[in-house]
């Protein structure tokens, strides 16, 4: 995993240009790449220089590279890295893990090769295909790859966004970056607020769910997209997706022969997710998915080290502790344990704010941080995490909805209204919950805001300030995904995928583990497996009993314990947020004071609500966490108009 930053700017003689020491820019992504590091600038008349003049008083282009040493350790992956004839240079964040299978078939094309790293076998698949290669590749990257003799900057993403990519456009250049904060600064970037994105994230805590951030001079590169500048006309680009996911897609298997095969997807995609040339740990909760990885790796390598890491909590109810335990005894794992105090979180909030670049949801981020934090402190340099499977296989209580819902569209009678009573049953879920969801689906997306507001969650909350709404002119709507009612289930998996959970805990992981220089790789997200789970049938996911993930349980009968796939719980690493806050009052209503200098919080209804929720009149909400998270955030990044 590594740090890339690139500036081109037609006007870099400019005075105000001649300040900026890039490489000292670049430095800000220090801990995605504490290994090694490199740079070169180019202009037309002289050509590439490396590790030239980071001023770039004479040239127009700078690509600069942090590293992170993975594969191929030697000094042979440096990077930006070039083709043997000059035309083009990469800088590439990320891992190729069929890097091996692409060399072979590239060799017979007759290329040759000087190195064991992946980055170079990208950088020679995009010279022999283009941007057909995005299809080839099975990993998670976010690269640049400049062509000398057209002019032109390819920038492309992964499948899944696992690897971020942000970029800044102005009249006369553009630059893009691993992270907000070298973009930051640069004098060509300001720092105002979008303010329609930090209505949605204090609102309804959205955030990486398009391609705006909260910054206005800042957008991200989204998943299975590619954008390609010409550096004489920079303001001319169009972003382009190169994969989906197709909803209507249905093998036409038996139930045996896709779990057969799902089990032979997942265990190919930990295998591959495994290759590295440092040690390799992971990521346990005692859930279902997190626990199929550790007795994976078991499965795929029996005589293997095993290190799993595990945040606990004295709260027995949200604890996991025992069914860790369980599987840490079941695959003999060395098992690393943290447990947090409320005090510790007030010490790092500032540093934990400093790394996401950008607000998040709640405080379960800040047990995550810490569970990299020990992977380093034990020699771990490569850490799997069962990220995406919920949003694949229908985890959470909620796709339960979707499904009565599809067996509704369908007039499925007898079926959903055994589905009903069945699903009802699973903790955490509900008659009233399951068909409020469902009903979801047949109400016109116009009516949808007044029934929002019918059941107490508006659409705008009154601590925020209804001048600046009124004077930002925001817009209230709520997103309409859906597309395809026939199976509503798939449609919810997906938004969940490309918008509503995925980008957001994707972007959460990638900081908290590029904090402590740690490659985090996530099997579920490889887009062969997802094409496949998209073309089961939906009671395959969450079938007529209300099992959730009901196919991958029965994948992975005789490799992950019987007590372990029967589980009907679901929690991960869940911090007691409530109380915390109610331990740390003091310190959390100086946090919240800030808004009385805020003209978006409205700091009367702040303080009121606070107190009515101390007092126990009110029940806690996670819009407390994005007060205190947003106001932190806004003066940490010294942004405009907050």
């Amino acid at each position: 995993m590594c740090g890339i930053l690139g500036v081109y700017d037609s006007r870099f003689d400019c005075e105000v240009n001649r300040s900026i020491e890039l490489s000292q820019v670049l430095n800000k992504l220090y801990t995605r790449g504490p290994d090694d590091y490199g740079w070169l600038t180019w202009d037309k008349e002289n050509g590439f220089i490396k590790d030239g003049d980071t001023s770039l008083k004479d040239s127009r282009l700078f690509l600069g590279h942090r590293r992170l040493s993975i594969l191929d350790l030697s000094e042979a992956g440096r990077q930006p890295l070039g083709t043997v004839d000059g035309r083009y240079q990469i800088v590439f964040n990320g891992e190729i893990y069929n890097y091996r299978e692409l060399k072979e078939e590239l060799k017979e094309h007759g290329y040759l090769f000087k190195t064991e790293c992946d980055t170079e076998v990208l950088l020679v698949a995009y010279q022999c295909w283009g941007k057909s290669v995005l299809n080839k590749l099975l990993g998670m990257f976010a690269f640049a790859i400049f062509d000398s003799k057209k002019g032109t900057l390819f920038l492309a993403r992964d499948h899944f966004g696992i690897k971020p990519l942000f970029y800044s456009v102005w009249e006369s250049g553009f630059a893009f970056a691993s992270e907000i904060k070298p973009l930051l600064e640069l004098p060509q970037v300001g720092k105002n607020l979008n303010c329609q994105k930090v209505y949605e994230y204090l609102q309804f805590g959205t955030t990486d769910n398009t391609e705006l951030t909260l910054i206005s001079d800042v957008k991200q590169l989204l998943g299975a997209s590619y954008l390609e500048l010409d550096i004489n006309n920079p303001q001319e680009n169009d972003p382009r997706k190169y994969w989906t996911v197709d909803c209507r897609r249905n093998l036409k298997l038996g139930y045996r022969q896709c779990v057969q095969r799902l089990r032979e997807l997942f265990l190919n995609s930990v295998k591959l997710h495994l290759r590295s040339d440092v040690p390799v740990g992971a990521a346990l909760s005692g859930g279902i998915d997190s626990s199929a990885i550790v007795c994976a790796i078991r499965y795929l390598k029996p005589e293997s080290e095993i290190h799993t890491f595990t945040y606990i909590t004295d709260e027995s109810v949200l604890s996991e502790e025992k069914w860790a335990d369980k599987v840490g005894e079941y695959t003999n794992a060395i098992m690393h344990k943290v447990k947090l105090s409320p005090e510790e979180l007030v010490n790092d909030i500032d540093f934990l704010i400093q790394i996401q670049g950008e607000p998040f949801g709640s405080t379960s981020i800040y047990a995550q941080n810490r569970i990299f934090r020990l992977a380093q402190e034990t020699g771990i340099k490569v850490m799997l995490d069962g990220q995406g499977a919920d949003e694949l296989l229908g985890g959470y209580s909620g796709y339960a909805g979707a499904r009565l819902a599809s067996l509704i569209q369908r007039r499925q009678w007898i079926g959903s209204y055994n589905f009903l009573k069945n699903a009802a049953n699973w903790p955490g879920r509900s008659y009233s919950m399951i068909l409020m969801r469902a009903l979801n689906y047949f109400l016109p997306h116009w009516i949808q805001p007044v029934a929002r507001t019918l059941a107490g969650r508006e659409l705008r909350s009154r601590w925020l300030n209804k001048d600046w709404i009124k004077f930002e002119d925001l817009r209230f709507a709520l997103p309409d995904w859906k597309k395809n009612r026939y199976y509503c289930l798939r449609e919810q998996l997906l938004y969940s995928l490309q918008n509503a959970s995925i980008p957001s805990l994707l972007r959460t992981e990638d900081r908290n583990s590029m904090a402590y220089s740690i490659e985090s790789r996530v099997p579920f997200l490889n887009h062969k497996l997802v094409d496949f789970i998209f073309s089961v049938p939906e009671e395959y996911l969450i079938n007529n009993q209300g099992v959730s993930k009901a196919i991958f349980r029965d994948a992975m009968k005789g490799i992950v314990p019987e007590e372990i796939l029967n589980r009907k719980d679901k929690m991960g690493f869940v911090t007691p947020e409530f109380a915390w806050m109610i331990q740390l009052s003091p310190w959390v209503e100086d946090v919240l004071s800030k808004a009385s200098d805020s003209q978006i919080l409205n700091y009367k209804e702040i303080d009121r609500e606070w107190r009515a929720i101390v007092n126990g009149d009110r029940e806690f909400g996670w819009h407390i966490w994005r007060w205190i998270n947003f106001l932190r955030w806004a003066e940490q990044m010294q942004v405009d108009g907050y």
